[in-house]
């Protein structure tokens, strides 16, 4: 075997398929591209759906990649077994509709064993295939395999449902008896089997069935290969490694963190390696997800990043690391990943401050889930119970990212138990809930034959005029093909066209077709690619329409110029956001209308009112600079070399169109644009929000509609110095400073009054001390604002110690309810909760709260209830003594 780096791995695997004929991939971005279906990239597969579901047809049928993915569905196990990770690569090969089982296999095989690639001893390889796919059988045994070392098992069917399915080949290697953790007459100790001996490396699927929507299967039209090698596996067979963990992928990260801890060094304890690994683990997925364009939130992706975190550094506790140090692992990745991915290292001080700044953030919260902690252990010591419940103990995880591995110790701490049933009950109501808010509408369909095998030459002409004839090549009606139409919708593909097909965030052109006489036929609503990649256009067709005749396609001048305008104004836009944000300011979707554009960008926090004036401004700046717009049509490389921005997302050819606004921006497009910035006229944004993790959007207008918002803008002005009796507009920000400045004085008066009142019906209530049970309790309605007079007269309570208990009510003005309970310290120590009491009286006011266990608040809205939530107060805590 030889002796080889990860990197080594990586690259050798997609040379080999190079040499075979193979594009190779790029690794797609961790956040998917219009796929709702998906949380994440989280497989070489998950890139290739639009390609084997027969919706585009790859230029070339044979691809390769290296693609990084992201799986959390079972975070847990990281670190206690020896291959479960957050991140990983896949390295995978495949065949769309080009060849099929004998050179798959032959080909793994080759590169497995040929002394030029892996080299590995065929004598320590196993395979393992379908039962009823005999055909495979015989080909693994064609190139070499020995029949000892096939194996028949029933799982191996690859089948997500509804799509391409198919039986699949498993590659095991031998590890050796001293790496089994099983006997070696034990029922599992064989190829295939649950055991650390033989380990697969490889998964090979023979894509060759349609599962379709009424569970019966069909052949493919046409048949697909999809492999997948976890690299992270084969280098620990290369490195001869006892876990994925023990090889250069995972080491450095480990021996820097053992820099950080208080003298632990990992493999002297089980207990702390875990630790080591978690930490090793989850700091390569949050590198990459952040350079990618994820940022840590509350929510989504954004809310794995944010718990990976937090996971991380609790394990950095255990380990006796209490300082922020996780950010000091990035450039480590970075350098462990630099063959393949360099982007990690160019962007490292951006993720290294992503990274430090959850760090601190976790800090502060930290010290609250320590306190809740606490207090789930005090209340549960003290209702004299041994386990701690699942729901809170779900919280600590959830909310403060407690491992509950870390809760099961400070339990024990106090001799106490966890829940654990409990806590994985409320695990998995997480998961379906996260599962029922993902879309499956672009989940992989069932291949469309007719559309695939449609091949007809058609050529754009778009780009030198927006009027040519077209010999009508195809006409589709209902998944059927026709030579003629008499009048409907239909889909047609011309020999040439000059319509726009919608890419890019640029929506397609519309516009007429019209016969040789000059008249009318059809008009074009939509132009979209078909699967081949010529532009098929959507019809409704008013008078008879053959195949084979020549047509005139007239696209609508007006509305392509506007979309033009608008385009050009997004290529503007990117670079000034890069200009005032940073270069992590990445493009991460647009859309080109002729009425406005949207635009979204990954950018950590919000965008400042600030910073977005500058933006416009530099936009227009660039438009009143008269700046001419060039296209320039190259190979890939050259467009690099020019500076040109690419899209991750995107998929380019060997040759490619940049679009260029003089020095200033410089883009990969095929969109259509504006000769001169000057066209543009004039750009305002109109909007900028937040719309996911670490994703915000900019909607702005040009030319026109910019005209027209800002006219709207100084109308509303007018009218408003009108109403305040202002003589000119300008003077409009000074009248309303004034009168901000008077409503708060005013506020100033009114509190201070409110204030007053509340200290006077507090002299009032307090000598109505009544006694409930072996405790005194003071329970009156009071006339005051709301919440905050009530808390001004709880503090008063608590600095005079008055009672016991408090429960105080009070009538808003628009006729709701406000509640709040206070509890003396000494209640509290001897069980008795404040936000228990208001949960058992909110009811009777229509409403619900709760709080801490010394002072709890609630709303409600029948304002009639007041009397009986006061009386049942009473009443509870008569029954608590």
């Amino acid at each position: 075997m030889k002796k080889l780096s990860s990197a080594q791995i990586r690259q050798m695997y997609l040379d080999f398929f190079k040499s075979k004929g193979h594009d190779v991939l790029k690794s797609a971005p961790l956040v998917p591209q219009d796929d709702p279906t998906l949380l994440w990239i989280n497989s070489g597969v998950a890139t290739m759906k639009k390609y084997f579901d027969g919706s585009v047809v790859p230029k070339n049928r044979r691809l390769t990649s290296s693609q990084k993915s992201i799986r959390t569905n079972d975070i847990e196990n990281v670190g206690h077994t020896a291959r479960h990770h957050t991140l990983f690569e896949m390295l995978g090969n495949f065949s769309v509709g080009d060849y099929f089982k004998e050179e798959a296999i032959a080909w793994a095989w080759e590169l497995l064993t040929s002394p030029d690639w892996y080299a590995l001893d065929p004598e320590k390889l196993f395979i393992t295939v379908y039962p009823k796919d005999q055909d495979a059988k015989k080909i693994w045994q064609q190139v070499g395999v020995k029949e000892d070392h096939i194996y028949e098992a029933e799982d191996n069917f690859w089948d997500i449902g509804q799509g391409p399915s198919g039986p699949d080949s498993e590659i095991f290697y031998d590890r050796g008896a001293a790496m089994n953790n099983l006997p070696e007459d034990d029922p599992e100790s064989y190829p295939g089997g649950e055991n650390e001996r033989y380990l697969e490396i490889w998964n090979i699927v023979f894509s060759e069935f349609n599962h379709k929507p009424d569970n019966t299967y069909e052949p493919l039209p046409h048949k697909n290969i999809d492999t997948g090698m976890g690299l992270e596996r084969v280098v620990s067979v290369f490195q001869h490694a006892k876990t994925n963990f023990e090889t250069d992928l995972f080491l450095p990260l480990i021996a820097k963190t053992a820099e950080f801890s208080d003298g632990k060094q990992y493999g002297q304890d089980p207990v702390s390696d875990v630790s080591f690994k978690v930490i090793a683990d989850h700091i390569r997925a949050i590198t990459f997800a952040i350079g990618d364009g994820a940022l840590p939130t509350n929510d989504g992706r954004g809310y794995v990043i944010r718990r990976l975190i937090r996971r991380a550094v609790m394990h950095g506790r255990k380990l006796g690391i209490e300082d922020a140090f996780l950010y000091k692992l990035v450039p480590v990745v970075g350098q462990i990943m630099e063959a393949a991915y360099p982007e990690v290292l160019e962007q490292a001080d951006y993720i290294a401050k992503v990274v430090r700044d959850e760090e601190d953030r976790f800090n502060v919260t930290l010290k609250d889930g320590m306190e809740l902690m606490d207090n789930l252990v005090q209340e549960t010591k003290a209702q004299g119970k041994d386990t701690l419940p699942g729901k809170p103990v779900f919280k600590l995880y959830d909310t403060y990212g407690f491992p509950l591995e870390l809760t099961q110790e400070y339990a024990a701490d106090s001799n106490l138990k966890v829940d654990q049933a409990g806590f994985e009950k409320e695990m998995q109501a997480q998961k379906d809930r996260a599962r029922a808010a993902r879309s499956d509408a672009k989940s992989m369909g069932v291949q469309d034959a007719l559309l695939t095998d449609i091949k007809t030459p058609s050529e754009y002409v778009g780009y030198e005029t927006l009027s040519t004839t077209g010999v009508l090549k195809d006409i589709i009606v209902k998944d059927q093909i026709i030579n003629k139409i008499p009048s409907g919708r239909a889909r047609m593909i011309f020999s040439q066209t000059p319509f726009y097909a919608e890419m890019g965030g640029q929506v397609a052109d519309t516009g007429v077709i019209k016969d040789q006489a000059g008249n009318v036929v059809a008009e074009v609503t939509d132009v979209q690619h078909a699967p081949n990649g010529q532009n098929m256009h959507t019809v409704e067709v008013q008078a008879a329409m053959v195949s084979g005749q020549e047509y005139q396609l007239e696209v609508n001048i007006k509305r392509h110029n506007k979309v033009k305008k608008n385009h050009t104004a997004t290529h503007l836009l990117d670079q000034a956001l890069r200009d005032v944000l940073g270069s992590h300011a990445h493009q991460a979707g647009s859309l080109v209308e002729p009425t406005y554009l949207r635009f979204d960008f990954t950018n950590m926090g919000n965008v400042t009112p600030e910073q977005l004036t500058q933006v416009e401004q530099i936009v227009n700046e660039k438009i009143w600079a008269n700046i001419a717009v060039n296209t320039t049509v190259t190979d890939i490389d050259s467009a690099k070399k020019m500076g040109a921005i690419a899209l991750f997302s995107e998929k380019y050819g060997d040759v490619v169109r940049v679009v260029s606004a003089g020095d200033y921006s410089r883009e990969f497009c095929g969109g259509n644009h504006v000769d001169n910035t000057s066209e543009i006229g004039l750009f305002k944004i109109i909007s900028e929000s937040g719309i996911g993790a670490g994703t915000r959007r900019i909607e702005a207008v040009t030319a026109r509609e910019a005209f027209e918002y800002l006219e709207d803008q100084n109308q509303l002005l007018q009218t408003t110095a009108t109403e305040l009796k202002i003589p000119k507009a300008k003077n409009v920000p000074d009248k309303v400073a004034s009168l901000l400045d008077n409503v708060k004085q005013l506020e100033n008066k009114l509190q201070s009054l409110e204030d007053k009142l509340a200290s006077q019906q507090a002299a009032n209530i307090w000598g109505n001390l009544q006694t409930a049970g072996s405790r005194t309790v003071i329970a009156e309605e009071v006339k005051v604002s709301g919440m905050n007079q009530l808390r001004q007269l709880a503090d008063q309570w608590k600095s005079k110690a008055v009672s016991d208990v408090l429960i105080l009510a009070t009538q808003t003005e628009d006729g709701k309810v406000n509640l709040l309970v206070a509890v003396a310290d000494s209640s509290v120590k001897a069980g008795l909760k404040a936000g228990d009491l208001i949960k058992n009286i909110a009811p009777l006011v229509g409403g619900g709260g709760g709080g801490r266990p010394d002072m709890a608040q609630a709303g409600g809205k029948k304002a009639d209830g007041i009397p009986a939530a006061l009386k049942q107060g009473l009443q509870w805590v008569a029954d608590q003594a």
